[in-house]
């Protein structure tokens, strides 16, 4: 770089001029934060006293947390933290809020009443729809459903943009008849291997009476009404396909070769998605018992009749 002097000043030829205001912002960005690292002089072991505040203001946190929680039309919550740095203060925040919601939701009885209506026992012996499920625990289920499914498709049309498109695959059911859906039968099995603990002793029986899966399976019909009721969506297509309950079984008989092995298969499927929900409500020094008597109970039915989940695809337009 060639340079050139004035008044003794040496002086560049190219010359970069920074406004004050980029100066500043440069400023605050490369100044303006905590210690960073772990060592000896680092925010992070040098927070104490805004530990200690946190820890004095719990109770107004957690109050405020419950308010929001029970003014919010649904239950999601959004949580920030708008500190100026990262460390374990940060986590504290987030973990004495989330400390906040469960143990509201405890106090409310929501660990164990997924549906409002369902206080004494009802559905008593059941957790979900079974033959001798009261109607009226039925239109409870098909209600949280439409109102769920409602909120579900308001919340994505917010996101997606005009003539953005959306595929959903879920469980549903065949028949219009919320009595003879499928997973009435693959969680009617659960809730039978769920009284052999009751039996033996091992699981209180308020605890199986307390419980109702958060799970409804639709049919076709029930989730077109829902689409048209929303007025947010046009649906491109929707259809209904079905599958073995063993993940692993491709074929097309009605016979099931190794009703034993897939006992397994579909027992192992099932704790993979429901053991949290099962582990903190039954206790999780039960799961093993629970799910291996499941596997012999999906056996013992699949011997006698090869059963299969239906799945509904559904195709919508934002329109």
């Amino acid at each position: 770089m060639l340079n050139r002097s004035t008044d003794n000043v040496v002086l560049p030829t190219e010359t970069i001029i920074i406004t004050s205001d980029l100066l500043v912002a440069m400023t605050i960005e490369h100044v303006l934060h905590m210690a960073k690292g772990g060592g000896e002089t680092s925010y992070a072991k040098n927070s104490w006293l805004q530990r200690r505040a946190l820890l004095e203001t719990t109770p107004l946190l957690d109050k405020a947390v419950r308010e929001v929680y029970m003014a919010l039309s649904h239950p999601t919550m959004t949580i920030c933290d708008l500190g100026c740095s990262s460390s374990e203060n940060t986590l504290f925040f987030v973990s004495k809020v989330i400390e906040a919601m469960c143990s509201h939701r405890r106090e409310l009885g929501a660990s164990t009443k997924f549906l409002d209506g369902l206080e004494g026992n009802p559905n008593e012996g059941n957790i979900y729809i079974a033959k001798n499920t009261p109607p009226y625990v039925v239109k409870l289920y098909q209600e949280l459903f439409q109102k769920d499914f409602l909120l579900f498709l308001k919340l994505r049309y917010e996101e997606l943009v005009f003539g953005g498109q959306m595929l959903l695959i879920f469980l549903g059911r065949k028949n219009e008849d919320a009595y003879s859906g499928e997973l009435n039968l693959v969680y009617g099995l659960l809730a039978k291997s769920i009284q052999f603990l009751v039996e033996e002793g091992l699981v209180g029986k308020e605890k199986l009476d307390s419980f109702n899966l958060p799970i409804y399976g639709p049919s076709v019909d029930e989730v077109k009404m829902v689409v048209k009721q929303s007025e947010l969506f046009d649906i491109n297509k929707i259809e209904l396909f079905e599958h073995n309950w063993d993940p692993y079984d491709y074929s097309k008989s009605d016979h099931v070769d190794d009703p034993l092995q897939s006992g397994m298969n579909v027992a192992k499927c099932l704790r993979a998605v429901m053991e949290p929900l099962f582990g903190r409500h039954f206790g999780e020094s039960v799961l093993d018992a629970l799910f291996d008597k499941y596997a012999h109970n999906v056996a013992e039915h699949l011997e006698r009749e090869k059963t299969k989940y239906s799945i509904i695809v559904l195709s919508l337009k934002k329109g």
